[in-house]
């Protein structure tokens, strides 16, 4: 009697990535003809067409994308199978695949990576970094273990933590005649000088959110927080900041930055994980280091709770004084 095998389910999950064969194979590391094998013994096995073999392209049957989509979830639970088996000793011992966000990841990662290599020398860390709805993909077919992002997630079968509140500071040029001191509300960014993150980062929506104008039609997007904090230092326009990046971010003392009034708008920081997960212990203590390290000031609690609205966490690392460039 013929069985499914996992390696058939990778295969196909895979193929389903990538929607061609040659880079399928190559991503599992085997020759074309043998993932072609897998998959056809797949629908043999099945007795139905899982894929329409085009040139040059592969597309699905609609019972294709059902198999796929129910391999991922297959896939996933083997691996938080073989996951409760190897971490049941120490925590955070092993591999753990990491997925950050772009707007955290080069703020956050310099500081709690040394502290995690220290507390957790058999830790292995693979990171990932990447928009939100990739890494939720991820995360749900099994690619990733933990992810750091912006709450909420909206997903039932995603579990999360919340570890800290960053506040929105504004970020305008040095010119501009409004003093530090200052307290600005949402009805003073204007909206047709704003710069933000192109389309996909969570933080252009964030941001876009915080505006009290209808206007939404922002034409000037950058790839990163460093390339927007320099079209603000040469006077093309204002943005918002989030605080956990000040201290990389604002060298320049051609930048200013203004504090909103109380509540200031903002974002709340958190890790995911799948809720199937045996590794939550581990996830827990990652959440327990990041706030140490970070000095936030307050232990991971679980949240379903929406980002915004709210200041910083006690003990949130105070704004260092901005240092010329260079």
């Amino acid at each position: 009697m013929k069985v499914i095998t996992l390696r058939q389910l990778r295969y196909l999950g895979t193929l389903a990535e990538h929607r061609h064969f040659g880079k399928a194979a190559k991503a599992c590391a085997v020759t074309q003809p043998a993932l072609s094998m897998q998959i056809q013994a797949l629908e043999a096995e099945l007795g139905v067409p899982l894929v329409e073999r085009r040139p040059g392209e592969v597309a699905f049957t609609d019972i294709g994308l059902e198999v796929a989509r129910r391999a991922e979830r297959v896939l996933a639970a083997t691996r938080d199978l073989a996951d409760f088996a190897r971490h049941r000793g120490r925590p955070l011992t092993g591999r753990m695949q990491f997925g950050v966000i772009p707007s955290i990841a080069p703020y956050v990662l310099p500081k709690i990576l040394p502290a995690l290599q220290r507390r957790y020398p058999d830790l292995r860390v693979e990171l990932r970094e990447t928009q939100t709805h990739a890494l939720i993909d991820e995360l749900h077919r099994g690619a990733l273990d933990v992810i750091m992002l912006a709450l909420p997630v909206d997903n039932a079968e995603i579990e999360s933590i919340r570890l800290f509140d960053d506040p929105f500071l504004l970020a305008v040029p040095s010119t501009d005649n409004r003093p530090e001191s200052v307290r600005v509300s949402e009805q003073d960014i204007d909206t047709q000088r704003l710069i933000l993150l192109e389309e996909g980062h969570c933080l252009r929506d964030q941001a876009l959110a915080v505006c009290s104008s209808s206007r939404r039609d922002v034409s000037l997007g950058a790839t990163s927080l460093a390339t927007v904090m320099q079209m603000v230092a040469n006077g093309y326009g204002i943005t918002l900041l989030p605080r956990v990046a000040v201290d990389v971010e604002v060298r320049d003392e051609r930048v200013k930055l203004l504090r909103f009034s109380e509540p200031a708008p903002g974002r709340t920081v958190g890790l995911a994980w799948r809720r199937t997960s045996p590794r939550k212990v581990d996830f827990m203590a990652l959440g327990q280091l990041i706030t140490e390290t970070l000095g936030v000031g307050e232990a991971p609690r679980r949240t379903r709770t929406a980002a915004g609205g709210s200041s910083a966490a006690p003990g949130y690392p105070k704004k260092r004084k901005p240092r010329p460039a260079g």
